[in-house]
């Protein structure tokens, strides 16, 4: 099931399937990447919340989700993305962290962010919040306009 939302970085579409979120996707979509979707669903109701959530999150009155999610990947990006969960609101880290998290050393950097970039449920698992080492902000599923608008969204956000 799925349904679509507004938000500050487009329209998004939020995927569920067995009772959890199982992706985000920005526009434009892909349909032909082979993920099921079924039916547009607007009143499911772990669709429902997760719009509940994320219009929360835009209008700075949500900074941590609480959602059921079952994003689809290896086990090495599970742990990543595990890990991505960890950034609070309006903080970053650097790929370089979030390898040395992991108990690994700076040159797996360039593998976390392979798997930064295949997270399949952004916004709700903040891989926007790892940046460059230098501060920089690099490579974004969703493309740069859109993370610096999240950055943006999250440091203003705060108290």
């Amino acid at each position: 099931m799925w349904t679509l939302m507004d938000s500050p970085v487009g329209e998004l579409r939020i995927v569920e399937k067995d009772g959890a979120i199982t992706a985000i996707e920005f526009t434009p979509y892909r349909d032909p990447d082979g993920r099921v979707r079924g039916d547009r669903a607007d009143d499911h109701p772990v669709l429902a919340e997760c719009v509940r959530q994320l219009r929360a999150y835009f209008d700075r009155d949500l900074k941590e989700f609480e959602l059921p999610l079952a994003p689809e990947g290896t086990d090495f990006q599970q742990r990543v993305w595990s890990q991505l969960q960890g950034i609070a609101f309006g903080e970053t880290a650097s790929y370089g962290e979030i390898a040395h998290r992991l108990g690994m050393t700076n040159a797996a950097s360039r593998a976390v962010g392979l798997a930064n970039g295949r997270n399949p449920i952004p916004i709700v698992i903040p891989c926007h919040r790892v940046i460059g080492a230098n501060g920089t902000l690099t490579g974004y599923a969703g493309g740069l306009e859109r993370k610096q608008t999240l950055l943006d969204l999250e440091v203003d956000g705060l108290f």
